[in-house]
Parts: C-alpha cells; structure tokens; sequence
C-alpha cells in the first residue's frame, strides 16, 4: 500500500489534469508531437506593423481570434483552453464548479498604446464617462472593454466563475518565475491540509508593439529575424537573445489520498518547490549566482532529493547571453561534475519564452517527459559554447529513463523558483 504522505509528513501532492497551448498548437498531444520532433512556432509577426523595429518575430498565437486585440483578453482566452483541457483529463468536480482555490499566473495589465489613444479622443471630445456604469456593464460597450483590460484580477475574475473555483482567486506576478510560484501556492495550500485540490494557471498573451520595444529597450531580444524559427539558440555561442511568446499551461493539483479516493489517474507528482529572490537588479542576475543556487538547492530539500537522483534538467535556457550563462554557474555548482553529462535542454527553443505562462507550461513539458521517457531537444544548437558545456540535448530528441525532473524558472529582478517533479509513487 502506498503511503499518502511524504518523508516529512505532508499530504504528496499530484497532478491529476494538465491543459496547454503554445505557439506549437492547442492541446498537450499536438504539442508534444511538435516539441519532440523538433518543430518551432517562432514566425513572423503579421498581428502589427513592424516597421523599424529591430525584433520582427514572437511566439504569437494568431489561431485564438481576438478582435479587436488586447493582451489580456488574449491571455484570458487562452488560459481558458488550457484549463478546459486540464480539468476534462482531471474528471474532476460538476461541470462549473471546481473543489479548490484557483493560483494564476498573469502579466502586468494595463491599457495597450492604442486603446488609450481612443481614450483619450474620447475625453478630448468632452464625451462623458461613468465609471459606474463601466463597472455595471460586461461583454459590451467600449468603456466597460477598456475597464476589464486594466483590470490585474480581470482574468482571474472569469476564470473563477467559468470553472467554479472555490474562494477567491489569486492573481500573482513574480516574472517570468510567475507560472512556476502559481504551482507551488497550490502545494502548499494542500500541503498545509487547507484543500485537496487546486488549479494552477499561467497565462500571458503579451505580443504587442509596447511590450516588444520595452524588451527590446532592454537589449534582452533577439534580432536574428531570418529565419524566424532559428532565432531562439540557448546555450549557444552565437545566441543573442529571447523571443516573446504567448502561451497557457494549467495544472489541476489534488492531494494523493483525494486523487486515490476518486479513482483518479495520477501524471505525476510535485515533489518539491524551491524559490529565491535576490532583488540584485532589474534585470540582471547576481554575479555569484547564489540566488539561483540556493533555489535549486531548496527545491532538492524541498522534495528530500539529492543532486544525483536527478534525471533531466528543464532548463529556464531563454537564449540570453546572460541568463544561460548564470544558470550554467548556478547548475554546475550544485551538480558538480555531473552539470556536464545530465541532460539540460530549453523548451524555449522551440515556443520562445511565454514569459508569465513559462513556468506552467514547462512543468507540464516536464511531466509528459516523464509520462513519455523522451526527452525534447534544444533546436539551434548548431555553435557549441565552450564556457557552457551543458548537455544541451542538441536538435534531436532523446529516449532516456527518467524518474525525477527539475524544472526551472529564473525571472527578472531575481525572481527564482524551481520545481521538483516526479512520477507515480510506488
């Protein structure tokens, strides 16, 4: 009989359901078969003008409608296929009415350049505004849209009350760490006996002109524009940069005794969650990579794990020239040796950085590695980096026996986490 609680006494948390949607496509099947064969969803950006611009291409999903375009109804959207998806594979609950607290993962919200230009006619014009009425009105009239776009807990809002989560919805934002935090709040609300189950959510749909030229003002972009699906090269030499991509992945987490007691198929399991900050910059990760090491290292005492039980690293692995090269010293320190021989590869090769969904969507790319036993590659490997000689998982996915995953997410201004994942316990 399998124990229903962990080494140190805490309920083992599962997960029961998984939804995703990438540049890839919709649905975990088609993003897998993608992911693994090696495919990119980098493309052209065709949504607006590029004109001048230095970074022309992004990990847009144009195959989700949203006219006229906002980032965050795109992002709400989004993380609606994705948790319809989740909870479906979950069986869990009557339809509406989920048994847990709802964890999401989204962007900063506020108008977009060009509603704020129509805006602004509007109050040129002398054209009365009643914010009372704004609030009163849903899914019509153009002020009521405006409002629900610069509104933080807007998505968060609907996704409560479309899928019937129970109490009220947290909306959080570490970075591009955030994904990554939305599953640990989950565990740690089943850990501390407070549910059984939780939905965990990242969503972020922020391809848009202001957001490409703030990144791209930061020199963090990529501008190796042709071919655009070549763009992202983690870990290699000749890499400059990440792409912004837009994506949601959604995680129902559930206790194991719940799980068990309703006959539920288990994915795998969040064994340990580890998180840091340094608040080193804005931007830049500390120099001595302590931040990140301690992250890792709390994630491994998190699960009870050591270095060598590890089996696969998923990689934060952007592209940048910094932050491959601070995960490499935060890695190596921790593995030692074995930094050079365990597998580490970036999903972002292949659907850039989703940014506030990251860490969602690559913990659920972790579990289906481990539901799998293959291993997706790093695509554009072609330029080794002798300071980073990571086994990088080069172009071609990998068969491989894979028992415990980490999965990284290393954010702006210091904002670390690190998940620990693992299979069915035995």
């Amino acid at each position: 009989m399998t124990a229903t609680r962990d080494k140190f006494g805490r309920p083992i948390v599962v997960v029961t359901g998984m939804g995703v949607v990438t540049s890839l496509g919709a649905g975990k099947t088609d993003n897998w078969a993608k992911l693994t064969a090696g495919e990119s969803g980098i493309r052209t950006i065709t949504r607006f003008p590029t004109d001048g611009l230095k970074t022309t291409m992004a990990g847009s999903i144009d195959f989700v409608p949203v006219e006229p375009f906002s980032s965050t109804v795109l992002g709400e959207r989004l993380a609606n296929i994705a948790t319809e998806e989740a909870i479906a594979q979950a069986g869990i609950g009557r339809k509406g009415d989920f048994p847990g607290p709802l964890f999401l993962a989204v962007a900063p919200v506020e108008l977009e350049w060009l509603p704020r230009q129509e805006l602004a006619r509007a109050v040129g014009a002398g054209t009365e505004i009643n914010y009372d009425s704004m609030l009163r009105v849903s899914g019509g009239g153009q002020y009521s849209a405006y409002h629900h776009r610069f509104l933080f807990g807007s998505v968060a809002d609907h996704l409560s009350e479309t899928f019937g989560t129970k109490g009220s919805p947290i909306s959080l934002s570490t970075a591009c760490a955030s994904g990554t935090t939305a599953i640990q709040l989950g565990v740690e609300a089943i850990r501390r006996g407070d549910v059984d189950a939780a939905l965990c959510v990242g969503t972020d749909g922020s391809v848009n002109p202001e957001a490409l030229i703030r990144f791209s003002l930061l020199s963090a972009l990529s501008t190796q524009n042709d071919p655009p699906q070549a763009a992202v090269k983690p870990f290699a030499k000749n890499r400059d940069g990440f792409v912004m991509a837009e994506g949601a992945g959604a995680l129902v987490l559930e206790s194991y005794a719940s799980a068990t007691a309703r006959g539920a198929k288990i994915l795998g399991i969040v064994a340990g969650c580890g998180e840091l900050a340094d608040s080193f910059h804005r931007t830049r990760s500390s120099p001595d990579g302590k931040p990140i090491v301690g992250c890792v290292r709390n994630a491994l005492s998190d699960a009870g794990l050591v270095a060598e039980q590890i089996d696969y690293i998923n990689a934060h692995g952007t592209g940048t020239p910094e932050n491959d090269k601070m995960e490499y010293l935060g890695i190596s320190t921790v593995f030692g040796e074995r930094a050079t021989t365990i597998p580490v590869s970036s999903n972002k090769s292949m659907v850039g950085h989703t940014l506030s969904a990251a860490g969602a969507v690559e913990a659920i790319f972790s579990l289906l590695t481990l539901e799998h036993q293959r291993i997706p590659p790093t695509i554009n490997y072609d330029v080794p980096d002798p300071a980073i000689p990571f086994d990088v998982v080069p172009n071609v996915a990998r068969d491989a026996r894979v028992t415990a995953v980490m999965s990284n997410s290393f954010g702006f201004g210091g904002q670390n986490a690190s998940l620990i994942l693992t299979g069915e316990p035995g």
